[in-house]
């Protein structure tokens, strides 16, 4: 085999990070090839689904690096790998100034300090799906025509099934086209950008539910975890996976695309209770919505909970989220109910009447009380005051937990580079995005954002491959 036939880097996966390692290293005059599951010219991705803001913990990535640290381990309490939150916290303007300069366009959504940075044009004040012309949707656009333009390639329709290697060093990609052609893709270096497992039912029900059916599919429901199979193949350690991205949806987007993935109803869950089909309190609700989601998806049935809270809490935080549960989400045709009284709220709920008025009686003395946090479970305030349910009507929702990516994977070093479990990488081997860990997740489940972790490490990943090489 001649070196014209050896790519100097080939990409696993067309989302935002596989696709800014991609053009940042052709860029840099390297020889790039990204290797796409997806046979449609707007394949789908969870980078395309995305709202498009890019931020580091609901915090702006031009904040002093000293305090975007510090917001990282405060949200993942403190089991972010220090290494990876330090970078992202260092490099995340970069990624943000790259981006710009690589043709996409952001805009401001007035003075919300996280939300500085959305991709333009932004998705539009409604439920439902709407993501096409969207600026996820068109950034990706943007950086496809540059990686063409620059002498890289996208191939469509290859799935990668496997990592060629040699004396414990990555040299290519084994993998299939669209109609059953068994592939070989040499190269200097692979990055695995090919998302979470969210979509392996198999491997949900092993590491995050025992109901994994019973979880919705917040986002393109592309990812297999096909890039963390191939990485441990070759020895690549993987941090715990047991935590996801998502949010409280409405229970009727089983059956209704009005209502996700949005408008998501975390304000509702957590300025009000979630309750269990015992009509009983079991997540402490101040932690946040996508830890809340994550408690739900690991009970035995996470189709029985529901969020109840008061006519202060709906026309209050109900209508604060950007696309707001109120209205859009009786607009989208999701079940609302409402009742003068919280016992006869019960009644519609199906829920036991006494539990219920306990548990509220419970929460709103230990709210009026300042004790909150000796209930059991807790209810903390840290992240989220506490408000108590006291003015009728009364409303309750039906609640699932929607599942948008898988938040532990691969180990990588600050250059993403992929770590085996002894502490050195493999050479040849990256990974960035989603199907990497140790950033994300933990107890809490702490959530830090996936589109500027995926651009800040995908442009890293593919400077070192070019300092490498030379």
């Amino acid at each position: 085999m001649s070196n014209e036939d050896i790519r100097d880097v080939v990409v696993v996966g067309g989302g935002l990070g596989g696709l800014s390692t991609a053009v940042r290293a052709a860029q840099l005059g390297l020889r790039v090839t990204v290797l796409e599951r997806g046979e449609e010219e707007l394949y789908l991705c969870n980078s395309r689904f995305s709202g498009g803001i890019l931020h580091i913990a609901q915090h702006n990535v031009l904040e002093p690096a000293e305090q975007l640290e510090q917001v990282i381990l405060e949200a993942t309490l403190g089991e972010a790998d220090p290494a990876l939150a330090r970078t992202l916290a260092l490099d995340a303007r970069r990624a943000v100034g790259w981006l710009a300069e690589a043709g996409t366009r952001f805009i401001k959504v007035g003075q919300i300090v996280w939300q500085q940075h959305v991709l333009a044009p932004p998705r539009p004040i409604t439920p439902g799906l709407d993501w096409k012309g969207r600026g996820p949707d068109v950034t990706l656009r943007v950086l496809e025509a540059q990686l063409t333009k620059a002498g890289g390639s996208i191939l469509r329709g290859t799935a990668a099934c496997s990592l060629m290697e040699s004396g414990g060093r990555c040299i290519g990609v084994e993998a299939q086209s669209r109609d059953g052609k068994a592939l070989q893709f040499p190269a200097r270096a692979v990055v695995l950008a090919d998302g979470g497992f969210q979509a392996n039912l198999q491997m949900i029900g092993e590491h995050i539910t025992p109901a994994p059916a019973r979880l919705k599919q917040r986002g393109a429901a592309t990812g297999v975890g096909d890039g963390m199979r191939m990485a441990r193949a070759l020895g690549a350690e993987v941090s715990p996976l047991n935590a996801f991205y998502g949010h409280m949806l409405s229970r009727d987007s089983f059956t209704n695309d009005k209502v996700w993935p949005y408008p998501q109803l975390d304000e509702l869950g957590t300025a009000g209770i979630v309750v269990n089909s015992d009509g009983e309190r079991f997540v402490d609700e101040g932690m946040g919505g996508v830890y809340v989601a994550n408690m739900i998806a690991r009970l035995a049935d996470p189709l029985s909970t529901w969020a109840v809270f008061d006519e202060a809490i709906w026309n209050g935080p109900g209508k604060d989220a950007r696309i707001p549960a109120n209205p859009h989400l009786v607009r989208g045709g999701g079940t609302v109910l409402q009742a003068s009284t919280l016992t006869d709220l019960a009644v519609q709920m199906h829920v036991p009447a006494e539990r219920l008025m306990l548990t509220a009686e419970r929460y709103n003395d230990a709210v009026a009380q300042g004790s909150s946090e000796q209930l059991s479970p807790r209810r903390t305030s840290t992240r989220i005051a506490a408000r108590p349910l006291r003015e009728g009507p009364f409303y309750a929702v039906p609640l699932c937990a929607g599942i948008t990516y898988t938040m532990g994977g691969i180990c990588i070093s600050a250059d993403a580079r992929v770590v085996r479990g002894g502490g050195d990488s493999i050479s040849g081997l990256y990974a960035v995005g989603a199907t990497t860990g140790g950033l994300e997740g933990g107890s809490g489940a702490g959530y830090v954002g996936g589109l500027i972790k995926a651009a800040t490490f995908g442009i890293r990943a593919a400077e070192d491959i070019a300092r490498t090489i030379r």
